[in-house]
């Protein structure tokens, strides 16, 4: 059986807009990739609220720096057959970053890391697929409102920088935001419908790369 890495941030964690609390475990997108796939790959998720591709956020409780947790991932999990990667979201926070730009160069960063581990004789480089995150949408959440102030015009040029990225480093490319929408709840996360459209928008993806 195949192994893939579902590496992400809150929306791959499943953080539930609704209820503050986390989407049942059947409703997470990976969780219904797994399912999808019917028996061909386990899919290990591996999401955490907060993270970024490559940019540090010193006011959280665990690392969020995606680039300096990754490697860690990639040994603790070898071998994978596929790393699916699902970032950027976070890169939006003005304090954080800000630019859909620096968050491809991010996802970029994180490609070369996958291609670049150490990995044990005899284990073959995982392949790669990018994704793209939902676009953010309006809100008048208290505080998310002003934490993604302007994402949801840089989150629409995500994909477009995502799809050229993943081109030019021979990687293939998913872009969530033809399937799923975040709700306008809080803006950026997404509800059980949603969040199921994502796994079920990558099973033929991931059906391609996993064939012999």
């Amino acid at each position: 059986m195949k192994t893939i890495l579902a590496y992400g941030d809150s929306l791959t964690f499943g953080s539930n807009p609704a209820t503050q609390s986390r989407h049942l475990f059947e409703d997470r997108w990976p969780s219904v990739l797994e399912a999808g796939l019917g028996g061909k790959a386990r899919v290990i998720p591996e999401g955490l609220g907060g993270r970024t591709t490559a940019f540090d956020d010193f006011s959280a409780v665990a690392d969020r720096n995606g680039t300096r947790i990754l490697p860690t991932i990639l040994g603790t999990h070898s071998p994978l057959d596929v790393v699916v990667i699902m970032l950027g979201t976070n890169d939006l926070k003005p304090f954080i970053n800000g630019s859909a730009l620096g968050a491809a160069h991010g996802v970029k960063r994180l490609v070369e890391i996958v291609r670049t581990y150490p990995y044990n004789a005899g284990v073959s480089v995982p392949q790669i697929v990018v994704v793209a995150p939902p676009l953010l949408v309006e809100t008048e959440h208290a505080e998310l409102k002003h934490m993604f102030k302007d994402g949801v015009a840089e989150s629409a040029k995500l994909a477009g920088h995502y799809a050229r990225i993943s081109r030019d480093l021979g990687v293939a490319f998913f872009d969530a935001g033809t399937v799923a929408v975040a709700s306008p709840i809080d803006g950026v996360h997404l509800d059980a419908a949603n969040t199921r459209a994502i796994g079920t928008g990558l099973v033929p993806v991931l059906t391609e790369l996993l064939q012999p």
